[in-house]
């Protein structure tokens, strides 16, 4: 890593250059509805998910699978069926699902089938996990409205009814706050926001995590996560 980068890392870590902690109001997250997601690593999608106004709150866990009551270790060896996903809780009176839907699409890479940006494998496939009908046919319009624009060559993340949503360990949950340093290096490492960057430019408003004048890391050439040597172990 270049010294300068470094630098700005152990600076975010002493300071606080994480994005704010969602709201809670004084009704508590039970007043707001919620929304499921998968973008890959869930620490980004949730401090994605946590900065924009109008959402309550966004838990880490995974989705999508077969086995009940999944493990980290299990779901990350890519057996289970799941993907790692957030489950949203926002108000409604201030943000609607069409203004999420806007939001995800612009902090993931829809372009490419069973991985996000450095993570491959099945567990880290893209989605959205509606709960009734009216969220099925936003999402589908989000989707139908960007391939329409010509902005992508494809969309591969899917679009499916929500199955049962597991919380994942507690050490997990909001994680980019809990361990800033640790999260920010994986961040750029893993290059999420220079390819968010290079696909939407300007047209996503993410808190840039790492220097846009550094090259981002190499991709893993195997699945599952990044060599570890490289990237601080999750």
């Amino acid at each position: 890593m270049k010294p300068a980068l470094l630098a700005s890392l152990l600076i975010c870590g002493l300071l606080g250059c994480a994005p704010k902690p969602a709201e809670h109001p004084a009704g508590g997250a039970s007043e707001g509805k919620t929304a499921i997601f998968a973008g890959g690593c869930f620490w980004c999608l949730e401090a994605d998910f946590e900065q924009l106004p109008g959402v309550i709150a966004a838990e880490s866990g995974y989705t999508g699978g077969y086995l009940a009551n999944p493990s980290y270790a299990l779901v990350g060896l890519g057996i289970t069926g799941h993907t790692e996903a957030v489950r949203v809780t926002y108000d409604p009176q201030r943000l609607s699902y069409a203004q999420l839907l806007d939001h995800f699409w612009r902090h993931i890479d829809p372009t490419v089938a069973d991985r996000q940006f450095c993570d491959i494998g099945s567990q880290y496939r893209s989605g959205i996990y509606w709960q009734d009908e009216n969220e099925k046919q936003l999402a589908e319009a989000s989707r139908d409205a960007l391939l329409a624009s010509g902005r992508l060559p494809r969309i591969v993340t899917e679009i499916r009814p929500a199955s049962r949503f597991f919380r994942a360990e507690e050490y997990h949950q909001d994680y980019y706050r809990k361990n800033p340093l640790r999260y920010a290096y994986y961040r750029y490492a893993c290059g999420r926001d220079a390819r968010v960057q290079e696909i939407w430019g300007d047209d996503q408003a993410s808190t840039r995590w790492s220097e846009t004048t550094d090259s981002p890391a190499k991709e893993p050439t195997r699945p599952g996560r990044a060599d570890p040597s490289s990237i601080p172990p999750r």
